[in-house]
């Protein structure tokens, strides 16, 4: 099976752009920048801990 470029670098991509988006907002200023650079932020974190959580141990993802 093959997969596209999308497929693979997608989800990659999206997190980055949500982490500089977080990262910026967080330099902008106070009140609605912080709620904004903290959902931002937290995406990346909430996306590895379901990863790390849903994985089920003695299985190899090949």
């Amino acid at each position: 099976m093959t997969r596209t470029a999308m497929q693979i670098w997608g989800a990659p991509i999206a997190l980055a752009v949500l982490t500089v988006i977080g990262l910026t907002s967080a330099l902008l200023g106070d009140g609605l920048w912080d709620l904004v650079s903290a959902l931002t932020l937290g995406a990346p974190v909430a996306v590895g801990a379901w990863c790390t959580l849903r994985r089920q141990p003695g299985k190899s993802r090949a």
